[in-house]
């Protein structure tokens, strides 16, 4: 089962916007969804600080801000949902 990482930080109105989007897919899509606190490690920090939350697939990042559908299901190599 893939594993997607969401960088956020505690507060962040669009990392929870993402967060409860995300579990929207994972039983269609099928993928762990891991959180990380971008705040308790001041490397994440720096990368990401102005850009959470941002969703990524290993070193692959999928999107930032707002949660990209079309990238997510490209990047699990899922087809579109018809609509």
């Amino acid at each position: 089962m893939p594993v997607l990482t969401l960088y956020q930080r505690p507060g962040c109105h669009l990392c929870a916007d993402m967060r409860d989007e995300l579990r929207s897919f994972q039983a269609e899509l099928g993928f762990t969804l891991e959180l990380v606190d971008i705040d308790r490690e001041p490397g994440l920090r720096a990368r990401y600080d102005r850009l959470v939350p941002v969703l990524a697939m290993g070193d692959r990042e999928i999107c930032h801000y707002f949660l990209d559908p079309a990238a997510l299901r490209t990047t699990l190599g899922a087809a579109p949902a018809a609509g």
